[in-house]
């Protein structure tokens, strides 16, 4: 339990047995108490240093132990040693959890590829980016990287607040003193209660000239930190796709997500032949996961519940197999990552393969963003990226402002105890004459000298060597040094701009000492989509009653040659193009499509609808039309609204489809209709009513809607259609005795009931009950 949190009260402890209340405050306090503990003592890093808990503890240990580097410039590294006694170090002392979560955070912190500047430098099998996992605590060793002086060199100068250990029996420090952001350059990625946080790494030197430039400008505006920090630089390298207005927004809300890919080469080979060879991966894809998804496509399962292959999983097996002959993986401890793929012939398209792989596999993916992290105030919130530097900026200042007041504090102190050495050397006999009398002669050196209990405690205790006439001049050679530092510790103390100025020189130092070259490549590029290359070519889509589809090839066939299972009929057919879609229109104003070149061929009755699309519970198909992403359309819903749209508006990658007309309760779809070459409408209801108005007065809405209102309507009447016409409409209904008939009305028929939109319109006058319309091509 993280020793910051509240204990349990006395009364909650145990709460009476005849107050039900209690046992619901006593449950609401201890899963409150395990959240916190476990938002700030596990899963989320800390702004100041960068490290969760576990890690500032490990770190800590590390360095008591003397693990780290030493010498002249911290130059002389220290002997590794087993993990195993690490681990048993950060337990017994600082973290009372499992040793396993303890080594788990010593591994990766010592993994180059999991993070962008390791702060461990691990010897053994520390794991690798495909998944295994690292030795066994008992055979690795380990010992502080190099750049983990910037988290602990100034621990022991007065910069950082300790508190008691879980047991109480020494103590720990509540952050590391960081000399750069680490939130930042190394990242983190936990889950907690009721919120999680995924940082990307960046690069040290961008990290620090964004720092460097917001201590000179605090009023440095978001375009100008962002040219110094364009976007994350991940241990894998690999390339970011995603525009910079999208990594802009990404950082100014401390959420989002960035397109990634790999980065390849082509590698000529002898007889014109070639082979594509990827070098780098996005963050979190292995090898070994790519070749996994590979062949899944390659050699797919029949999904659980059918007895065959989707037509999806066998187009993509033969379009993938046409292109692709043989991957490998060459991977070695020279190159982390080498896949190889072999085209299918040396006459595959470059473009096409390298297509495909982005487009099936996680070459291409998506990295997530959320800056969520405990602030300086204590508390787990999601920052921006100017938030989280402004921060970090003010606890560094803060942090070598302390460091500053310590060492001034030691100077003050070093010099009080010279003067009162200059003292005695000015005024030795006597001194030595009244320690030799005096049964008290600290105080009677105080009283006759005017020193304070430190310095005559020092003289005290000062060895006779040092009484030499060399000791004198050295003494005020230290003192004229100390005075010289003095004044600049006061100076950095009492003068903002000063501290500033000693605050840019050290963060430029360090990005000078620990600085590399970015890995992760920024360059935006549109994301390549899965879509299988199809032949354009004529053909004829056949929709039943009962919803089962198919496709003919080419036009101009007769309806009266179609088969169809027994209780079933034609809805209709529609003659268009492989490249086209298929259009569902369901009960519940959602647009379902569907790729006319993935329908069934003509040999048998084709495939049910409901097998291709998601539909949701309840809802059941109404309406279906193929045509081409251009051809436009009039929507309208039996309340009498309506709306213009185009096919390509209405077509979604997703099988569950999209919300597109809105209907309101006890409202149904009309059938759409095509517009065509049309400029009026003609609107008729189920009780006869005809409206004609001009179809510029519709408005088209690519994300749909409820529309405009076409036809006013009576509470017990309804729109039976809204026919776009260029000359005459016919409707058909039911007369006397249930016989089907049916009038064309002309336009000079139909300008009788020309009214603006929204009007009641005209009776019609049929002699019979409308039940269908549609235009006379």
């Amino acid at each position: 339990m993280n020793p910051d949190l509240p204990l349990l009260s006395p009364d909650l402890a145990q709460p009476p047995a005849d107050d039900p209340d209690s046992v619901a405050a006593f449950a609401e306090r201890a899963y409150l108490e395990y959240a916190l503990s476990v938002v700030k003592g596990r899963a989320l890093p800390d702004v100041s240093d960068g490290q969760k808990p576990v890690q500032r503890r490990i770190l800590y240990a590390m360095q008591r132990m003397g693990l780290g580097y030493s010498g002249p410039g911290a130059g002389t590294a220290a002997k590794p040693v087993k993990c195993a006694r690490v681990v048993g170090d950060v337990l017994g002392r600082y973290h009372p959890h499992g040793d396993q979560a303890a080594y788990d955070a010593l591994v990766r912190m010592a993994q180059d590829f999991a993070q962008r500047y390791p702060l461990i430098d691990g010897q053994g099998n520390f794991g690798s980016r495909d998944g295994d996992g690292a030795a066994a605590m008992r055979y690795t060793e380990a010992r502080l990287a190099r750049i983990s002086a910037l988290l602990l060199d100034e621990i022991d100068q007065g910069t950082v607040d300790f508190v008691p250990n879980y047991d109480g029996s020494t103590e720990e420090p509540r952050q590391l003193p960081a000399r750069l952001p680490f939130v930042l350059l190394n990242g983190a990625s936990g889950i907690a209660v009721g919120m999680a946080t995924e940082i990307p790494s960046h690069n040290l030197r961008e990290v620090a000239a964004a720092c460097v430039a917001l201590i000179k400008n605090p009023e440095l505006s978001e375009d100008e930190l962002l040219a110094l920090l364009p976007g994350p630089d991940y241990p894998g390298g690999g390339q970011i796709i995603s525009t910079a207005a999208d990594i802009a927004q990404a950082y100014r809300s401390g959420r989002g997500s960035l397109k990634v890919r790999a980065r390849w080469s082509i590698e000529e080979l002898a007889r014109g032949q070639w082979q594509l060879v990827v070098n780098e991966l996005p963050p979190g894809v292995s090898a070994q996961r790519v070749l996994e998804e590979i062949e899944e496509i390659t050699n797919p399962k029949i999904k659980a519940g059918k007895k065959s292959l989707s037509p999806e999983q066998t187009q993509l097996k033969a379009v993938l197999l046409g292109l692709l002959d043989a991957v490998r993986d060459e991977s070695s401890r020279g190159a982390p990552v080498r896949l190889v793929f072999e085209p299918k012939s040396s006459r595959t398209e470059q473009g096409e393969l390298i297509g495909a792989l982005l487009a099936h596999t996680s070459l291409e993916c998506s990295a997530p963003i959320n800056l969520t992290m405990v602030g300086q105030d204590g508390r787990p919130l999601p920052k921006s990226l100017r938030q989280m530097l402004d921060e970090w900026v003010d606890l560094r200042q803060q942090t070598v402002r302390r460091r500053t007041q310590h060492r001034l504090g030691r100077v003050l102190e070093r010099i009080h105890v010279l003067e009162g050495r200059q003292t005695v050397l000015l005024n030795l006999d006597e001194v030595i004459a009244i320690i030799r009398a005096s049964d008290e002669p600290k105080a009677a050196l105080m009283a006759r000298f005017n020193l304070s209990e430190r310095q005559a405690e020092d003289i005290l205790e000062i060895r006779l060597r040092q009484l030499a006439r060399l000791e004198a001049i050295r003494i005020e050679q230290e003192l004229a040094q100390l005075r010289t530092e003095q004044g600049k510790l006061e100076e950095v103390v009492a003068n903002p701009a000063s501290l500033r100025r000693l605050l840019v020189r050290e963060i430029e130092a360090d990005a000078k000492a620990f600085g590399d070259a970015r890995r992760t490549l920024i360059q935006p590029d549109r994301q390549t989509l899965a879509e299988p290359k199809t032949i354009d070519e004529a053909v004829t889509v056949v929709v039943s009653a009962k919803g089962w589809v198919r496709t003919r090839n080419g036009h101009g066939h007769e309806a009266a040659g179609f088969a169809f299972k027994p209780g079933d009929a034609l809805y209709g057919t529609f003659e268009c193009r492989t490249v086209d879609a298929l259009l569902v229109f369901g009960s519940n104003g959602r647009v379902y499509s569907v790729p006319v070149a993935s329908l069934p061929g003509s040999r048998g009755d084709g495939q049910p609808i409901t097998t291709l699309i998601e539909l949701e519970a309840g809802t059941q198909p109404l309406h279906y039309l193929a045509a081409a992403a251009t051809t436009r359309l009039l929507l309208c819903g039996s309340g009498g609204y309506g709306l213009l749209a185009t096919v390509a508006d209405l077509i979604s990658r997703q099988r569950a489809g999209k919300a597109f007309v809105a209907l309101a309760e006890g409202e149904t779809l009309c059938e759409p209709q095509l517009i065509g070459e049309a400029t009026q409408v003609c609107a008729v209801s189920a009780a006869g009513r005809i409206l004609v108005f001009a179809l510029d007065e519709l408005k088209h809405q690519p994300k749909g809607g409820r529309g405009l209102q076409l036809m006013s309507l009576d509470e017990a009447d309804r729109l039976l259609a809204a026919v776009p016409f260029v000359r005459s409409v016919r409707i058909e209904g039911l007369g006397r005795g249930g016989k089907v008939r049916e009038e064309t009305l002309e336009l000079r028929s139909l300008n009788n009931a020309r009214a603006p939109r929204g009007r009641k319109g005209k009776e019609g006058n049929f002699g019979f009950k409308p039940q269908r319309v549609w235009r006379v091509v």
